[in-house]
């Protein structure tokens, strides 16, 4: 027996994979270290911070940037483990020797847009407390759709300049790119600001997937750019049937949700294909987050969801149903704060530095103060049509350019044919679950 527990961090987390849009790292450290929440809440860009103070860790994330965590245990005392990705804990844990103690349903996702505390007291492990630090005030906005609109486009042009200040004004800049509403306004916005900075918009670069030569969405984004006379901006990554891998899809994201496997199966083709033609390209934007600020699911694909449930429950789709819920998961959070991995780690697996600055706070809080009930009246079809209208309203008002505005398409759809989906994809989430599992069918639980 030991007289005094020894606790131990280990902080596995690489600081260079933040994107502080203001302020330094140390500054945000220290703001994660006091527990004040408006500090953390001041911290602009995607980050994931940890700060032991005493015998207390005290984390907190912002959607852009996973973050786990695993509590060890040893005869001299606790160990926590702090990590991105669940494998980075699974092989420290076999170098210490504690292989043993590990499962992957064993780690815990902080989560996004909260304070975690905890104690490294020994046994019994006291539960960690969780505090908000982001709280969007609902409902602020009139019914005006341009003022709308416009707050939001302005609101994601001053992070993309906050974004360019930090990059180099030689490196060449990509966008994921379908032509939907959301990559749409993103590269829009980002042209402008390139403009408006006295900066070459050459540097820019509308990367698009097909698949064998198939998918709707390169016609799409040539039509849209085509429209604006940017058809130069257009780049098409075609690939073959064999680099859709949903295998490779789950290793890289470690989760087995459907939608988000078959989405990060897309985002890596796409970024394989890009790091192939350009092994030396750094930076990557795209417009993930967007469906989540104006609550764009169909909701009749999920029997959980009523009209009510989405427009009466603050980030919903953000946070899922919350920490306090019965449904909320421990080891994946909810909502994008467990599905944004399908864009971030594709893109930092392939090398790349991705931004989405849709997924940020400042832009987010926008979108929370919409009046979604007084202008929808809880009619479906008046929900989904609002994302377009806004937006489009906001990127004229802000650019000054007429953005074209197409039928909503999920990017798995729009890269390829049917047959290939059908083909290349599990039937149901039961495959998807036997791909997860495969990763560590050696762990006893």
């Amino acid at each position: 027996m030991h007289a005094e527990y020894v606790e131990r961090l280990v902080n596995l987390l690489d600081p260079a994979a933040n994107l502080l849009l203001s302020g330094t790292f140390e500054e945000a450290e220290a703001a994660v270290a006091t527990g004040d929440e408006e500090a953390i809440r001041a911290i602009d860009g995607q980050f994931a911070i940890v700060a032991k103070v005493g015998k207390f860790v005290r984390m907190a994330r912002s959607i852009g940037r996973p973050m786990r965590y695993f509590l060890a245990k040893r005869a001299e005392g606790p160990c926590l483990v702090v990590a991105e990705r669940i494998d980075e804990i699974a092989e420290w844990l076999r170098n210490e020797g504690l292989a043993e103690q590990f499962h992957p349903s064993y780690t815990r996702m902080v989560p996004a847009h909260y304070l975690l505390e905890l104690q490294l007291l020994g046994c019994p492990d006291p539960n960690p407390r969780l505090n908000r630090f982001f709280t969007p005030e609902r409902n602020r906005w009139s019914t005006d759709l341009t003022d709308i609109g416009r707050r939001y486009i302005e609101a994601v042009s001053k992070e993309l300049d906050r974004w360019l200040d930090m990059v180099p004004k030689k490196e060449p800049l990509g966008m994921l790119f379908s032509g939907g509403v959301d990559s749409g306004a993103v590269l829009l916005t980002l042209y402008d600001r390139l403009l408006k900075r006295g900066e070459a918009p050459q540097r820019l670069k509308a990367f698009t997937l097909t698949v064998a030569g198939e998918g709707q969405d390169a016609a799409q984004a040539r039509e849209f750019l085509e429209r604006l006379d940017l058809g130069y901006l257009l780049e098409t990554i075609d690939v073959d049937v064999s680099a859709i891998d949903p295998a490779a899809a789950v290793r890289a994201v470690e989760d087995y949700k459907p939608l988000d496997i078959q989405a990060a199966t897309m985002g890596l083709a796409l970024c394989r294909g890009i790091r192939e033609r350009y092994p030396d390209w750094v930076y990557l934007v795209d417009g993930d987050g967007g469906d989540e600020n104006f609550k764009d699911y169909p909701i009749h694909e999920n029997p959980e969801l009523t009209i009510r449930s989405v427009l009466n429950n603050p980030l919903l789709y953000h946070e899922g149903w919350g920490v306090d819920a019965v449904k909320h998961s421990l080891t994946y959070s909810g909502g994008q704060s467990r599905g944004h991995v399908r864009s971030y780690a594709p893109a930092r697996q392939l090398g790349f530095r991705g931004f989405s600055p849709l997924a940020l706070p400042n832009v987010i809080e926008v979108s929370e103060g919409i009046p979604f009930i007084e202008l929808t009246d809880w009619q479906e079809e008046r929900l989904y049509a609002l994302k377009g209208e806004i937006v489009r309203r906001g990127v004229e008002a802000v650019t000054g350019l007429a953005m074209p505005v197409f039928e909503k398409r999920r990017f798995q759809r729009g890269a390829a044919s049917d047959d290939v989906l059908a083909t290349r994809f599990p039937p149901d989430e039961r495959g998807y679950r036997h791909l997860f599992a495969n990763l560590y069918a050696d762990c006893a639980r």
